[in-house]
């Protein structure tokens, strides 16, 4: 039992734990998922966000232009960004929703194709209804960035000095980092960097950093016709797996994990305070209060115990009440005849008239102490499964025991035994023979001539039998003749002797070694046929010395 139990237990254990671990697989698998998405997304953001800027700048010096102009200023324009630029009509391009959105606000739009380590960009070209300018590019170089700085410088030219400050200010909406407008003074440039930019020539600042984050780089050009220098940037690097993500990820999947081992666990909490309940209506006085067994777990498990020891309360409260009922009904017979008796002795006169009255009370006396002997034994066989002391005997040879026994007190029927040559049986021997005592103890009161005791076993079961010549015991009364203090009212009455809690103790021990005791018709007597069958294989492991309690005492 306690095997089982410990298998039980492992099996909850894995239930639990591979459904946790299916949960957290499940989630870290939706949150690996959900995090590529989420950086494919970030990343074509960035990659737009960083293009928007310089091909706003494109579109708006390809609206400058027109025909042959427009022609070879795109030209210039793709041999400084080393990529060839065309226009291309939007109805063709299969833009989506999102996408005509996009180019309406005047952002840039990039396709990439990974297999080909390549990207198709497009922007809208304002004042036009469905020209386009696009490119495909295939690397991010320094000759990009600079171009980058001569096509904001060829913007800011094609307007007023004076309007200068405000049409960078209306540019600065499509760059993803700063554009302005700025004194060299305040860059901190080396002697290098200025030189160059005396020179007229574009500089690149690096900002050289131990992470993404901290790694940028700063574009400045000379503005012509201005002291001001033009300062895009800085411009960062994309960051696959920024702190801020992590930790918003990581505390989503925390949380789902969270819930799931709620949803493991609150089914297990709702059956327990489910039993909590039960207990408390059994502690209230609800007997009949059962818990429901729903699987075969360590839960299922305790509420199928509880039922179990519910059932023998509540079997054992019932039974002591009809015990009662039952020992106050049995004690007043005897003990109106010891009063009686008492009262016709204290009359006599004559010696021998005391003599007999003293040996009737006397007898009364005794059938009080084999009533209460009887009584104790059943209350000590109601209180549970006893420590069983299996051992190996022959049945045979004590079918005959109990027949020496029996015909040792000069009984008026003849007894015989029909045993075969058997192996040895697995049983409690005392309480076998219990058994066997009982039940020739019963038919001897009621057998006319004969009584045979007989056994044998088969693969799986040992079984002995008791049968008699009597008048038998009616279909209908053959249950109720187990329970305790049952009698018939035919031939089996108060006259014939017993108390009737000699089979209902046979039926406790029938019990007990996993077996059963039925009553029907001898076949060749005509009488009562008792029957005990118990398997041959006990589950129950035998006790060796004297563990736990004792046993319930019987009186032989």
């Amino acid at each position: 039992m306690n095997e089982q139990q410990a298998r039980r237990r492992v099996s909850l254990f894995l239930k639990l734990y591979g459904s946790l671990l299916l949960c957290i697989t499940v989630v870290a698998l939706v949150t690996w998922w959900s995090l590529q998405g989420i950086n494919e997304w970030r990343a074509a953001r960035y990659r737009e966000h960083m293009a928007s800027g310089m091909f706003r700048l494109i579109a708006l010096g390809t609206a400058r232009h027109a025909g042959a102009e427009r022609a070879s200023w795109l030209q210039g324009v793709g041999q400084m960004m080393e990529a060839p630029f065309d226009v291309v009509p939007g109805r063709r391009q299969g833009f989506t929703w999102l996408e005509r959105r996009d180019l309406r606000a005047g952002n840039a739009v990039v396709r990439l194709d990974p297999s080909a380590s390549q990207a198709d960009i497009y922007a809208r070209i304002p004042g036009e209804a469905d020209a386009y300018i696009h490119t495909r590019m295939s690397k991010v170089s320094e000759q990009q960035a600079k171009a980058l700085a001569a096509l904001l410088i060829d913007e800011l030219q094609s307007v007023p000095l004076a309007q200068r400050q405000a049409h960078l200010l209306a540019l600065k909406p499509y760059f993803a980092y700063q554009v302005r407008l700025v004194d060299a003074r305040s860059l901190g440039l080396d002697g290098e960097q200025k030189a160059r930019i005396a020179n007229k020539e574009v500089v690149l600042v690096l900002k050289q950093g131990n992470t993404p984050n901290s790694s940028s780089v700063r574009i400045i050009a000379p503005l012509p016709e201005s002291q001001k220098l033009i300062e895009l940037g800085p411009l960062y690097l994309f960051t696959w797996m920024p702190m801020r993500l992590m930790v918003i990820s990581s505390l989503i999947a925390l949380a789902a994990i969270t819930l799931c081992a709620y949803l493991l666990v609150r089914p297990l909490e709702r059956r327990i305070k489910q039993l909590e309940l039960v207990l408390r209506r059994m502690r209230a006085g609800d007997l009949g209060a059962r818990a429901q067994v729903r699987s075969g777990d360590e839960i299922g498990q305790l509420a199928f115990v509880f039922n179990g020891m519910a059932d023998h309360i509540q079997r054992l409260i019932l039974a002591q009440k009809e015990m009662m009922r039952a020992v106050s009904h049995e004690l007043r017979t005897p003990v109106a005849r010891i009063r009686f008796g008492v009262e016709i002795l204290a009359e006599a006169d004559q010696h021998e008239d005391r003599q007999h009255q003293l040996r009737e009370i006397d007898a009364d006396i005794e059938e009080l102490n084999q009533l209460i002997d009887e009584i104790l034994t059943y209350a000590r066989l109601e209180e549970g499964l006893p420590h069983l002391r299996l051992a190996t005997f022959s049945l045979p040879d004590l079918l005959q025991r109990v027949r020496a026994e029996t015909t040792a007190l000069r009984v008026a029927v003849e007894i015989s035994v029909a045993a075969p040559v058997m192996e040895p049986v697995w049983a409690e021997e005392r309480y076998i023979h219990r058994v066997v005592q009982n039940l020739v103890g019963n038919a001897v009161r009621y057998a006319r001539h004969h009584i045979r005791l007989s056994c044998g076993q088969d693969e799986l079961n040992c079984w002995l039998s008791v049968e008699d010549d009597g008048p038998g015991i009616p279909e209908s009364e053959r249950q109720r003749i187990f329970e305790p203090f049952a009698r018939l009212d035919d031939s089996r009455t108060r006259s014939s002797g017993g108390y009737g809690l000699g089979l209902s103790i046979v039926e406790k021990i029938a019990h007990w070694h996993e077996g059963s005791i039925s009553v029907g018709v001898s076949a060749d007597l005509g009488g009562a046929a008792f029957i005990m069958r118990w398997p041959r294989h006990l589950t129950r492991a035998p006790i060796a010395g004297h563990l736990g309690s004792e046993p319930a005492v019987l009186h032989d």
